[in-house]
């Protein structure tokens, strides 16, 4: 039994000898059973129980692991709270509170003991049964892959792993196992309840499978071993597009560039979007009809323009982005130019600069080669950036928000003027930005909309002689990991 406990212990778990390790140990024989192959392989070992108060035995059960943990001169650390009563105010499953509690308490005492790894007795049994759940909920590749030997929890912690070494070890073993070191399990009358799922497909569902296939438990754990090789290909490119195509990770927002990310393959789309659900809501399941709305919101530019996706979380498209957002977040306003806070005119002196909102700058300045500047204005793509006929534009220039009735003659219309308020419109301009978005003006005469177009009567031309560039430059672009 147990061969290759000392390599998975080494090389899939990732333990070393000179630091301690939490062991949860619920008295039951798969966790007496890693808490003594722990000790035995020479690892230092904090045994911990965690007393959930559902059952009369409660009690019973965590004096014996103390009582097991001072024989095999262990320490022991034993805490405990009403789990139905928090599942009730926090309206959740027994079995989702009580995880909750659990690891909270696990990983409170990792951190307290500067433990490299908080260690549970999950088996190839709980593997099955938790590969089977995912499925039943309609789960993807990364719910099908199963529990791996160590993973991050970061809703518990961020650098405290989660081990599991026992996950190729069967139930079975571990009960021989106790028996012939001496160890003296409690058995858990609840785990025999039909009232829980998992406990359905224990004693129901995987016995009337294995009428089809006598070992359908190792065929589910073959697989599990399979697809977590294919889920690591897919998690090394779902880290590269993450990194292409979200502009800013924050703790109540995640926003995606929509060209780039309209631009991956379907699958990829949904990965990065339930990426993006598990970086805002860590541990929330997420099913498939939240994935496959928000895929159909990505793909469909002219479609609503907000949609609620699951458990609170948003998504909202706005110019060149989506956001998927929590109720409470306030979405950034650094994305666009914006004119400072007290939204006054500022009178331009040129050549000079102007300090905008959120990092963005105004610049102006005066070029004396007429056909370099025509040069560069023909190959501009940036629209932010224009150059214009400096005998053409009036004697005083302003940058200011927009008044009521202002007009506008866009470049390309030959002189025809109309309402700023339809060119915001038809250029989409984002909705928010649109009232303290800087203007480039003379009074009631808007020169130039930055990163759209200059007023259509002030264009260079080959006979202009002189020339004045205009400018508005972005915060430097964070990328997010």
């Amino acid at each position: 039994m147990l061969e290759n406990i000392e390599n998975i212990l080494r090389e899939q778990c990732g333990l070393v000898k000179d630091g301690p390790i939490i062991v949860g140990v619920s008295g039951g024989p798969d966790s007496l059973c890693l808490m003594d192959i722990l000790r035995n392989a020479g690892y230092s070992v904090i045994v911990a129980h965690f007393n959930h108060q559902l059952r009369p035995e409660s009690d019973t059960d965590a004096n014996m692991v103390e009582q097991t943990a001072a024989r095999l001169m262990i320490p022991s650390m034993v805490d405990g709270a009403d789990v139905r009563a928090y599942a009730e105010k926090e309206s959740l499953s027994i079995e989702e509170a009580a995880r909750n509690l659990r690891y909270r308490f696990l990983f409170g005492l990792a951190r307290q003991h500067n433990a490299q790894a908080v260690a549970v007795g999950h088996t190839a049994d709980d593997q099955v049964e938790t590969v089977l759940m995912h499925f039943l909920r309609g789960s993807g590749l990364s719910g099908l892959k199963g529990m791996s030997f160590r993973s991050m929890l970061k809703v518990f912690d961020p650098d405290i792993p989660l081990v599991r070494p026992l996950l190729e070890t069967w139930r079975e073993e571990t009960v021989v196992y106790c028996a012939a070191s001496g160890l003296r399990p409690h058995y858990d009358p609840s785990n025999d309840s039909l009232n829980f799922l998992r406990n359905r497909m224990r004693h129901l569902l995987i016995p009337n499978l294995e009428t089809y296939n006598p070992k359908f438990r190792e065929a589910i754990l073959r697989m599990t071993q399979s697809l977590k090789a294919d889920h690591s290909f897919i998690a090394e490119a779902l880290d590269f597009a993450w990194r292409d195509c979200v502009t800013r990770a924050e703790h109540d927002t995640v926003t995606f560039d929509i060209d780039r990310l309209s631009q991956r393959p379907l699958g990829l789309q949904r990965n990065l979007i339930r990426h993006a659900i598990q970086f805002l809501r860590p541990g929330q399941e997420t099913n498939y009809a939240a994935i496959e709305r928000a895929s159909a919101f990505i793909n469909d530019p002219d479609g609503a323009s907000r949609i609620d996706l699951k458990g609170g979380l948003r998504l909202f498209r706005e110019g060149g982005n989506i956001y998927v957002y929590t109720p409470d977040a306030d979405l950034p306003f650094n994305l666009w130019p914006q004119m400072p806070d007290d939204g006054g005119p500022i009178l331009l002196s040129i050549p000079g600069n102007i300090e905008l909102s959120g990092g963005w700058k105004f610049s102006c300045e005066r070029w004396r080669l007429p056909a370099l500047a025509r040069e560069q204005a023909d190959r501009n793509e940036d629209q932010f950036q224009v150059w214009l006929d400096a005998e053409k534009l009036p004697a005083s220039l302003e940058l200011r928000t927009r008044h009521p009735g202002d007009r506008f003659e866009p470049l390309g219309m030959e002189g025809h003027s109309q309402k700023l308020s339809d060119f915001f419109v038809n250029e989409k301009v984002p909705q928010r930005a649109r009232d303290r978005w800087p203007l480039l003006c003379s009074g009631d005469v808007v020169v130039w909309v930055p990163g759209y177009r200059p007023a259509h009567p002030f264009r260079i031309t080959s006979s202009s002689r002189n020339v004045t560039y205009f400018a508005v430059t972005r915060p430097l672009d964070k990328r997010t990991e």
